[in-house]
């Protein structure tokens, strides 16, 4: 079913999809995590097995969610399944020069921004990193199924962030250099560059690739797996962190290093507040975005 929620993150209707249905949480599945900050729309699916189906209308009674569609499906959805996400973002009070706001707004939708993971991956005011850090010092202590995918996540996140802001750094992040694995745009496949010709440079300049930074782990490839190594020695002061991770059997994975909005669409509004209209692939995040164009706050 598809649901509409305002002021509710998506483990919290979960819960309350749960308490409906009697489903155990495990047995109830959705693509991706949604803010709690925003209006969002959703699709999840439950798992009856011969369970009579509840009257999801009870669903709205707090007013903080609608019921949009309902349906019948076999399978379960898995995190990471869906394509993209879809924004609509209102930013008010704008300040500053129009003209100039409006020239990064042409950059940002033909170059793409830093691909980075948004404060939400390290909790409010970067409270889950700290508490993963703390797991870490305390020997792994047990914590529920759900909590250690929050630590493993910040932390990778983390490491990822650390290689992304190298790369901006030196002016490479959305260019290809020798030894970089190849993120296909618009797709999860994946190449390794010996060496970047002038082709592959020309890919890049034109969106078609972009290079990719390890989600840490082990395994894979010899030849991804020796370029985390390399990347590895940039990340000394974190060593102890990609042990952890690697000895947790996290599998080595790549995230492109650039984002590009799709369908990237902007209008000034007469009230003086920008919109903004894009569309980002899974995993991606629209304060990524945003920081690239305006120093924002959100409002309480």
């Amino acid at each position: 079913m598809c649901l509409q929620k305002r002021e509710l993150n998506t483990m919290e209707l979960l819960q309350r999809v749960a308490a409906l249905s009697g489903v155990p949480e495990r047995d109830i599945g959705v693509s991706g995590l949604k803010d709690r900050n925003a209006v969002t729309r959703q699709w999840f699916s439950v798992g009856l097995a011969g369970r009579a189906e509840p009257d999801w209308r009870q669903l709205e009674a707090g007013g903080d969610v609608r019921v949009l569609e309902c349906g019948r499906h076999l399978r379960k959805l898995r995190r990471g399944v869906h394509r993209a996400n879809r924004f609509r973002l209102v930013l008010r009070e704008v300040e500053g020069d129009r003209a100039a706001l409006v020239e990064r707004l042409q950059w940002v939708r033909a170059a793409g921004v830093p691909n980075y993971f948004g404060e939400q991956r390290f909790g409010n005011g970067g409270a889950t990193l700290e508490q993963a850090r703390r797991w870490i010092a305390s020997g792994r202590r047990r914590v529920t199924r759900a909590r250690r995918g929050l630590y493993f996540s910040a932390l990778r996140a983390c490491l990822f962030n650390e290689l992304l802001a190298l790369r901006v750094a030196d002016g490479t992040w959305n260019s290809i250099v020798d030894g970089d694995v190849c993120c296909l745009q618009g797709s999860r496949s994946l190449f390794r560059c010996e060496r970047a010709d002038e082709e592959l440079c020309r890919r890049a300049a034109a969106g078609d690739l972009h290079p990719g930074l390890p989600l840490w782990g082990t395994g894979g490839k010899e030849g991804y797996a020796e370029q985390a190594r390399r990347l590895g020695q940039l990340l000394h002061h974190e060593s102890a962190v990609c042990d952890f991770l690697e000895q947790a059997g996290l599998e080595l994975a790549w995230r492109p290093a650039r984002l590009l909005a799709d369908d990237f669409c902007w209008q000034f509004c007469d009230d003086g507040a920008l919109q903004l209209d894009f569309a980002l692939g899974a995993g991606a995040y629209a304060t990524a975005l945003l920081a690239e164009l305006v120093r924002y706050r959100v409002q309480a």
